[in-house]
């Protein structure tokens, strides 16, 4: 009664309002700029993410500096993505920034590789001149396409809400047929965006821009016609059902409802998953397979092209490479069908925030700390101890340490042992540059030492490892909470059914959950309903109390948005009497039960696909790269010593010429071991973050909590495998290069 007669006072209310409107003769609002609340305002300013601003203050700028306006068809394409995700552009500034920041970045390239160089009496830098002039290409075609990236992104957090947002509304109208108060409960318990989208359709009601809510909820089902045509199906059902002359009738609608969106929510996914094959194995190959593959080339290769350095392998594979792999990776993402994927907790809960951090318990008190300071501090002690060679060689260009091949296992001062003492391994070993005939430069280029290779092994170690530690630890206790919230979740339905089934019985429901936490004591739901009990038996709380407070509620110890709207349900439907309150629990139950088997469906669909990502990035990359690694390192011995051969037959009076000649062929010092280990190792820790990346996109959506979980396991195991097997490796075929130039000798 109480519900009825607020639902009443509402309605009654919003009429008034514009009845009283209308006679004052004051004009309806129809441009929605005009037009401004404090709560949608700071709603949208607190949950749009903060790189908007930066993007919309970019395009601001370049629309008042550059003006570029696109055609028809693009400019509708852009300010249809613009209103999806929210932004404050128009689509006149984003095709100038797509024109002004490129030619600003050429602008500095060309200032940096060609004005500079000449000024300080060099020359001009092709290699890095061409690569910008083809990023800026790029940048162009990214910058147009930012907006239509936004809206995907937004577009598939928002499709993962989808199904949780019907069973809101489906669960809320069967027990008070009121689309109105349905819609505000599902964007009061939804995360978002969806929730941001569902306010603005009540918002843009209250502002008067549509005269009721079917209108304004109909204007933004239009928006997902073209990429969700399942939730929009739904949600006419459910307005249907406002129309029904019978109870039985509506109630079979809006069943009817949540089984659509459930039904072809698995047909969905069901051919994405069938169509992944051909792009996951595009992007395995362009990303991982050919380039790990060349660089075993690469030693040759860059002997034929002295001006080939370390920093041009870097551009390539750590910088080009990972942003291709990146895009291949969201264009995959971005085709990925709406599941009911998981949300982040500590938006819904912010006390959970501060389990992101380390936890240490001094006394009886709970002591936090950032995990920042933890993965910095190692990462600064590794990366340090890795750089040692290139310390060394600054502070003492001529000292280096080396094992003879003779005589027993010693190590001694290269620069200051007898000069025919030959040496099987040097820690920094560098090499003096040739010039094209073979003449040697007062210029040095390395490390290509076996102990300053096995110390710079510690630089991807120490990237790798101190992104995964801090991914891990501030995620790891998230995940604790959420996995017994999921626990929860599996063995709810069976318990809101006995809960159901007692209240329905006659029990009230501050008994009921006594009764059903003893015959469910050792399960997490029992757990839970005798938390509810001790607190309303003996900190006498009511039913609303001892579920939702603050500091001493269920909730806060069992996270969770479906438990949640499940018990406020059981709350709102109580007031009503207990056989409609037993009745909401029990369909409630049901829908738990059908949603939690389209997950399972979902994970089958998805599981072969996450596997073989999963052992590409967890086993395949690390190991292919350390082998490569290992390979370069022989490579480049063998090389060498054939360098100082050919030398020393030169200086024993052999043809100049030729010997020149074979020198700067054999001897062109090219990529040294250190730098070149260096740029794979960082090329698998960046593979192994954006591939993980990509598969928990697949797997659950835009889950930010398990998707960090993923990345500290991932990155974490990946950068330590290859770090050791690095290790290994190199040492084993340095002394297999060390067994051939020692045939070679004899």
């Amino acid at each position: 009664m109480d519900q009825d007669k607020a639902s009443f006072n509402e309605v009654s209310k919003m009429f008034r309002q514009r009845l009283d409107q209308e006679l004052s003769g004051k004009q309806k609002p129809t441009d929605e700029s005009n037009i401004d609340t404090r709560s949608y305002g700071a709603f949208k300013k607190q949950y749009l993410p903060k790189h908007h601003s930066l993007y919309e203050q970019i395009c601001i700028f370049s629309e008042k500096s550059l003006p570029f306006k696109p055609d028809a068809k693009k400019a509708e394409q852009l300010r249809e993505s613009i209103q999806i995700c929210h932004l404050n552009t128009t689509p006149t500034g984003v095709y100038s920034a797509s024109f002004l920041m490129p030619l600003i970045f050429i602008g500095i390239a060309f200032l940096l590789f060609f004005i500079l160089p000449i000024g300080l009496g060099g020359s001009p830098n092709s290699f890095f001149l061409i690569l910008s002039l083809f990023i800026s290409m790029g940048l162009m075609f990214i910058m147009q396409q930012i907006p239509s990236f936004l809206a995907n992104s937004w577009r598939m957090k928002a499709s993962n809400q989808m199904v949780l947002a019907t069973f809101y509304i489906v669960t809320y109208m069967r027990h008070t047929s009121n689309l109105e108060l349905a819609v505000n409960f599902a964007a009061e318990h939804l995360n978002p965006p969806l929730s941001l989208d569902l306010r603005k359709v009540i918002w843009d009601v209250e502002t008067q821009k549509y005269a009721s809510l079917k209108e304004s909820l109909d204007a933004y089902l239009e928006t997902w016609r073209k990429w969700n045509m399942e939730f929009v199906e739904s949600i006419h059902l459910i307005q249907s059902s406002l129309y029904e002359t019978s109870t039985d009738r509506r109630l079979n609608t809006l069943d009817k409802s949540l089984n659509v969106i459930l039904d072809e929510t698995y047909e969905k996914m069901l051919h994405y998953a069938h169509n992944l094959k051909g792009p996951l194995t595009t992007l395995n190959m362009l990303g991982v397979i050919l380039p790990i593959l060349t660089l075993v080339m690469l030693p040759l290769v860059v002997n034929f092209f002295p001006a080939f350095r370390w920093y041009h392998l870097f551009a390539i594979y750590n910088v080009l490479l990972p942003s291709m792999v990146f895009l291949l990776g969201q264009n995959i993402l971005s085709t990925r069908p709406g599941g009911s994927g998981d949300e982040d907790i500590t938006k819904k809960n912010p006390r959970l925030k501060k389990y992101q951090n380390v936890v240490i318990k001094i006394g009886k008190k709970d002591m936090f700390f950032s995990p920042m300071y933890m993965a910095v501090m190692i990462f600064l002690v590794l990366f340090i101890f890795g750089l040692t060679p290139l310390i060394w060689h600054s502070m003492a260009p001529q000292v280096d340490f080396g094992v003879p091949s003779t005589g027993a296992f010693r190590i001694v001062n290269t620069v200051y042992a007898d000069p025919d003492l030959q040496f099987d391994y040097k820690f920094l070993n560098y090499r003096q540059k040739l010039s094209a005939d073979g003449e040697y430069l007062d210029d040095y280029l390395g490390p290509f030492g076996l102990g300053a290779m096995l110390m710079g092994i510690l630089i991807p170690l120490s990237i790798g490892y101190s992104i995964g530690l801090y991914h891990t630890l501030r995620s790891k206790n998230i995940m604790k909470v959420r996995k017994q919230s999921k626990k929860l979740e599996v063995e709810f339905s069976s318990a809101l059914f006995q809960l159901g089934s007692r209240i329905g019985d006659g029990i009230p429901a501050e008994l009921a959950f006594g009764k059903v936490s003893g015959i469910m004591q050792d399960t997490v739901s029992g757990k839970f309903f005798k938390l509810v009990h001790v607190n309303i038996t003996r900190l006498g709380m009511s039913v609303e109390q001892s579920i939702f407070d603050t500091e001493k509620g269920a909730l806060v110890y069992f996270p969770s948005d479906l438990i949640e709207s499940s018990m406020k349900v059981l709350v709102e439907s109580s007031k009503k009497g207990p056989l409609v309150a037993s009745q909401a629990l029990l369909n409630i139950a049901e829908y738990i039960k059908q949603m939690h088997r389209v997950d399972e469906r979902l994970k089958d669909l998805m599981g072969d696909v996450i596997s073989s990502m999963k052992s590409q990035v967890l086993f395949l990359t690390p190991v292919i790269s350390a082998i490569v690694v290992g390979i370069t390192s022989m490579i480049t011995k063998i090389l060498g010593s054939l360098t100082e051969k050919l030398s020393t037959i030169g200086t024993d009076g052999g043809s100049g010429v030729g010997t020149g000649n074979l020198m700067s062929m054999f001897g062109g010092a090219g990529i040294p071991t250190y730098q070149f280990q260096i740029v794979v190792g960082l090329y698998v820790v960046q593979l192994a973050y954006i591939l993980t990346s990509i598969g928990n996109g697949i797997e659950n959506g835009p889950d930010v909590i398990s998707k960090r979980y993923a990345i500290g396991q991932n990155v974490t195991k990946s950068a330590v495998l290859y770090a050791v097997l690095a290790f290994v490796v190199i040492l084993l075929f340095n002394v297999v290069a060390g067994g051939i130039l020692g045939q070679m000798q004899t």
